[in-house]
């Protein structure tokens, strides 16, 4: 039975670790959230410690180890400018490190947690959830086999409606949560790579606080995409039926279906990490390096093609 430590308890994403933890057999002995709404923890680990603060938090951490009962993962659910500093801390200490996407912001940050990593034999694992849904490892077993001279014809749309409050809490801040294509988008940008190949050309057409939208052309695809928080983006037939998210990708003009089948993917991920298979920072560079990109960018809507929501 392994030992872990949680950061950021309260969050939204946070109760799929403790579930994760738990159906892998193992043990939260700590967990870390300046708010305190962490009742779920009861659902899950009633006996793990719980701090508000990281001093006192870093000092039980500190006095584990040295007791020989040394936290032997710390899993990260913290808001994404604090991911780096957080992962550097569970190094520090011995542990392997298990984050949420986007596993840091800049790319020199991975630099420095190889480092890190070389110095002390621990490991950095990014939880890529997209890579284990069944649709997707089919989709990619498909492009693998199937040899062609066209590239593929790739439309991703996602809108997730957020309200006031996400403009006001740290995900509205780009200098904190990496803006709409990093914050809602990371996790596309990792699949649509493992699927189709390395970026070979990147353009950005719209780059506001609650949408994005751009080009990418793979080795094997050409990608059309658009995020949204907006609710007012969403198409007519979803907001007439009281929905709020929209999620498409289509290839070569067919839907692939995804939108279930997520229950567990938290689980496969914690499983294939205890066996030393997570996706690590060698996985995780390539999305972040094109968010970075995107981040970056001067919005051009006269290069590379329109996405048909921009087109509207």
């Amino acid at each position: 039975m392994k030992r872990f430590a949680l950061i950021g308890a309260a969050g939204y994403v946070a109760p799929r670790h403790m579930k994760a933890i738990k159906e892998t057999k193992n043990e939260l002995v700590a967990a870390l959230d300046p708010n305190d709404s962490v009742g779920i923890i009861d659902s899950y680990f009633p006996k793990a410690d719980f701090f508000t603060e990281f001093e006192r938090f870093d000092r039980y951490i500190d006095k584990q180890r040295r007791k020989g009962q040394k936290i032997d993962y710390i899993s990260i659910c913290s808001p994404n400018y604090l991911h780096d500093s957080h992962i550097r801390f569970a190094l520090r200490n011995d542990a392997n490190a298990i984050c949420e996407k986007p596993l840091v912001l800049n790319p020199w940050n991975i630099d420095g947690l190889e480092e890190i990593e070389a110095e002390n034999g621990t490991r950095v694992y990014n939880i890529l959830q997209l890579r284990l849904h069944p649709s997707l490892i089919a989709l990619k077993q498909q492009v693998d086999e199937r040899k062609t001279e066209n590239k593929y014809e790739i439309d991703l749309t996602y809108i997730t409606s957020r309200g006031h409050w996400y403009f006001t809490s740290w995900k509205g801040y780009n200098e904190k949560s990496g803006g709409i294509p990093t914050n809602i988008g990371i996790h596309f940008y990792d699949m649509l790579a493992w699927i189709f190949g390395k970026v070979q050309d990147n353009e950005v057409h719209l780059l506001e606080a609650d949408k994005a939208a751009g080009y990418l052309e793979l080795e094997n695809a050409r990608v059309r995409w658009f995020l949204s928080v907006d609710e007012n983006t969403l198409p007519e037939n979803i907001r007439k039926a009281g929905q709020r998210t929209y999620r498409s990708i289509t290839v070569n003009g067919q839907e692939i279906e995804f939108s279930g089948g997520f229950t567990d993917l938290h689980t496969l991920s914690y499983k294939g990490i205890l066996k030393g298979e997570g996706f690590g920072l060698k996985e995780a560079r390539p999305s972040i390096e094109t968010v970075y990109e995107i981040r970056n960018a001067v919005p051009d809507m006269k290069k590379g093609e329109l996405h048909p929501f921009i087109q509207k």
